[in-house]
């Protein structure tokens, strides 16, 4: 009885042809872990469907083992990707150029364009007529002229200088300056001008190492046309007094705008 059993169960084993795809399909899903399905049929299975079903399992389970060695043994490859992005590529086909970083500017202080005042003498900043030079004069501007000299009364104790100014045009602006250097007791005793008082403001300062008249033009008055005087009086040390270093300037506004002349008392008009 044994004997005719293993006879039917080797040639049933022999005779038999696996279905390599079904193997296959289970054990993917074995993998996968999905539950595989039974088909379930009332009634008992005779005995020798169920010992062919015992021999098929054990074909299966050999040939999935086959399977899974094979596929754990040569895993399937992946594609490489790269860790850095391809640079875009320009319609030519070449890659585009990486921008390059603007660099930081360049330190340092901006520079602001400069901006040059108006030039020409004003009345109200007029330079001192001291810092002349000795024998540097500039007597004639435009329409206006003008003269320096010792009074004809000076004396050993007391003398008078005087600045005569020639207009040949109306002036809507003036100031007239007269330094007397400090050359040892010179003190101021009075001042006059051809002008009507009333139309200037008069100062007499100590300024400098010197005694320093000024005439300056009220606003809103104007100083016509013609010749004008203006001297200035002042006691000094006795004997004969040098006046090399005394000197005078004048500022003006004419018609054609700024005018301006200074000289000292030893340089002669020509």
């Amino acid at each position: 009885m044994n004997e005719e059993l293993a006879e039917r169960l080797r040639a049933a084993a022999e005779a038999h042809q696996p279905d390599r795809a079904r193997i296959l399909a289970r054990v993917e899903r074995g993998m996968s872990g999905a539950p595989a399905r039974h088909r379930e049929r009332s009634g008992a299975r005779p005995w020798p469907r169920v010992a062919l079903a015992s021999l098929t399992a054990v074909g299966t389970l050999a040939v999935g083992g086959f399977a899974v060695a094979a596929m754990v043994q040569s895993p399937p490859a992946r594609p490489e990707v790269s860790a850095t992005p391809a640079a875009p590529s320009t319609p030519s086909g070449k890659p585009r150029p990486t921008p390059s970083t603007p660099s930081a500017p360049a330190t340092g202080r901006p520079t602001t364009p400069e901006r040059s005042s108006p030039t020409g003498p004003s009345p109200s900043a007029s330079r001192p007529a001291g810092s002349t030079p000795p024998g540097s004069a500039h007597l004639e501007d435009g329409p206006l002229s003008s003269a320096g000299a010792l009074g004809s009364n000076n004396n050993s104790f007391w003398a008078q200088s005087n600045v005569t100014l020639k207009s040949t045009q109306p002036l809507t602006a003036l100031t007239v300056e007269l330094r007397i250097a400090q050359t040892g007791a010179v003190q101021s005793t009075g001042s006059w001008r051809t002008m009507p008082a009333e139309d200037f403001t008069v100062t007499v300062q100590n300024e400098g190492g010197a005694v320093v008249y000024r005439w300056i033009l009220k606003p809103g008055r104007t100083v016509p046309a013609g010749q004008h005087v203006f001297a200035g009086q002042y006691n000094h040390a006795a004997g004969d007094r040098e006046s090399n270093h005394d000197g005078y300037r004048v500022d003006a506004n004419g018609p054609r705008g700024a005018l301006a002349v200074w000289g000292d008392f030893t340089t002669p008009r020509p």
